[in-house]
């Protein structure tokens, strides 16, 4: 799946660095479905507060899957994510998604919640035949 790049957008790419405000626009624009699970997931972690906020209700369509998982899969999409709603991402499967809170504006991977989230332990018991080739 790739990102719709309007014109204006890949010229300026072609002269240089882009900000990540224009980046984000494309990529929300480009993949909604992921967009908006993090924009929920993001708000619902900053108003209610927690160790993480997560998703665990598959996508509806192979659309929804695929956004998400080309969201998640590319390092510039995902940092940019990251940035932009002050969260750390974690991904177990093509529906768990987790954000956490930012420490000191920086995404922060050391809380315990963190590191049990993206434990091999986690993975396995995240497991189920219903979700083998989703």
């Amino acid at each position: 799946m790739s990102l719709d790049v309007s014109p204006d957008l890949l010229a300026a790419a072609e002269r240089g660095e882009i900000a990540d405000s224009e980046f984000a626009e494309c990529v929300r624009d480009s993949l909604p479905y992921a967009w908006g699970m993090i924009s929920t997931l993001s708000t619902r972690l900053h108003v209610e507060g927690g160790a993480f906020a997560d998703n665990t209700t598959p996508p509806a369509t192979e659309q929804e899957r695929g956004q998400l998982l080309r969201a998640l899969a590319s390092d510039a999409i995902r940092g940019c994510l990251e940035r932009y709603f002050g969260v750390k991402l974690a991904f177990q499967n093509c529906h768990r998604v987790a954000v956490f809170p930012a420490a000191d504006g920086e995404p922060g991977m050391e809380s315990g919640a963190y590191r049990r989230f993206v434990s091999p332990r986690a993975q396995l018991l995240n497991q189920s035949p219903e979700l083998r080739d989703c």
